[in-house]
């Protein structure tokens, strides 16, 4: 793993590389980034579904999406999230029997409310959650909703009130109205909700890694003439 000062360097390097539009573009982009709100899916089957969220968080400036993977497989559909998912940082949990709990439990080690999002008659409202803490939005498939795990490890409950005779929102459309609500209530607040200087140069060397026709041969030159 690379020190600070090495990253620094590398990222110059591969400034190079890039226009100066998109490297502007990048810098305007990282700024409106944020850590504090987490969205995590538990077990989302569809490719459409989990497609079109990560479409939303990137649209919205949510960095970190969390894949649990028990019953099946992440995968993605390039026409509908539209390269959306090289712009952030997904996180694949699928090495253990019960890869709900290892998710959720490293984001509480990491300073993380865990807030399941389901019906519920006593569950807080979306316009109600308190995020003045980092907060991880965990999302479950729309044909049996969360697990027990998650229910269990949960530090709250959070619905979208509905008016209608449907019980439910289509998953990504759920994402989108929570993420779209609460990242407006973030950059109103005066929580400290953007990505630290140290997870900006962490993020834009990942952004400009993929925007690089060839990144490891460039990167490989760049240890040859530094060593």
């Amino acid at each position: 793993m690379m020190n600070e000062t090495e990253q620094d360097k590398l990222v110059d390097y591969l400034k190079e590389f890039v226009t100066e539009k998109r490297l502007a573009r990048f810098k305007n982009v990282i700024e409106n980034r944020t850590r504090h709100l987490s969205v995590v899916l538990e077990d989302i089957y569809q490719t459409h579904n989990i497609s079109a969220v990560l479409r939303s968080c990137e649209c919205f400036g949510v960095q970190d999406v969390h894949i649990i993977e028990n019953k099946y497989t992440f995968d993605i559909n390039p026409d509908i999230e539209l390269g959306a998912s090289k712009w952030l940082t997904i996180k694949n949990y699928s090495e253990h029997d019960n890869n709900t709990a290892t998710c959720l439990k490293s984001l509480k080690s990491a300073g993380y409310k865990i807030i399941a999002t389901m019906p519920g008659k006593d569950h807080c409202n979306l316009e109600e959650l308190d995020i003045s803490e980092k907060t991880a939005l965990v999302f479950g498939t729309e044909l049996t909703g969360l697990t027990d795990n998650v229910k269990n490890i949960a530090d709250g409950f959070m619905k979208i009130p509905m008016y209608g005779f449907t019980e439910s929102f289509n998953i990504s459309v759920t994402v989108a109205l929570s993420i779209h609500y609460l990242t407006n209530k973030l950059r109103k607040s005066n929580i400290n909700w953007q990505l630290s200087e140290k997870e900006k140069k962490a993020v834009l060397l990942d952004w400009l890694k993929n925007s690089i026709k060839n990144p490891e041969m460039i990167i490989k030159r760049f240890y040859e003439s530094n060593k």
